[in-house]
């Protein structure tokens, strides 16, 4: 993973955005796409709680808004991350950044990748996060995993990925994730730069 983004390869993404759905003004953002190394690496997200106005109960990564005080889209993501799931940016060895993803709502995102090591400590904001929990990187990166979806909604056709994946949640449950949209795309996209 290192060396990849070393010498990152001549690619383009897959998913550059979606078709804005709102007039909202757009907004800068980044999120972090935390790759925590275990033996086998996985994707660190969280399930948004159900009473936020931007993406509700959604599965995305630990992000959002940039702020004026942010030096640049990695500080924002750094300082998201420790205020929705306190993860330190001391822990985060700090890898790149894919492409620029547009969200039908407006943001516009920086994903920033970074590697964690595992035993980090986290603590979920409850006003923001359901749930924190990761996903193995290799199940994420199955083109296999990666499924499309077309739906007209208000009159509009829609189309996005989704990668569902039954994991196990917070409770030793089973439960089915339903990781889609956004957070599916940059994954996608990820996908497509270390394939490249």
């Amino acid at each position: 993973m290192r060396q990849r983004f070393g010498s990152p390869p001549s690619w383009q993404p897959e998913i550059a955005g979606e078709g804005r759905f709102t007039e909202r003004a757009p907004a800068y953002a980044s999120v972090l796409i935390a790759l925590v190394l275990r033996e086998t690496m996985t994707v660190l997200l969280t399930q948004r709680t159900d009473h936020l106005s931007d993406h509700p109960s959604q599965i995305s990564f630990p992000g959002g808004r940039a702020e004026p005080t942010d030096a640049d889209a990695v500080a924002t993501a750094l300082r998201e991350a420790h205020e929705e799931i306190g993860l330190d940016a001391a822990e985060v060895e700090v890898l790149g950044r894919l492409p620029i993803y547009t969200t039908g709502t407006g943001f516009i995102v920086t994903p920033v990748v970074g590697l964690v090591r595992p035993g980090a400590q986290l603590r979920a904001d409850p006003h923001e996060v359901a749930e924190v929990f990761e996903v193995p990187l290799v199940w994420l990166m199955n083109p296999a995993n990666h499924q499309r979806h077309a739906v007209e909604i208000a009159g509009r056709h829609r189309e996005f990925l989704s990668i569902p994946w039954q994991g196990i949640d917070a409770d030793g449950e089973p439960r089915r994730y339903f990781i889609w949209g956004a957070t599916a795309a940059m994954l996608r996209n990820l996908y497509a730069f270390l394939v490249a």
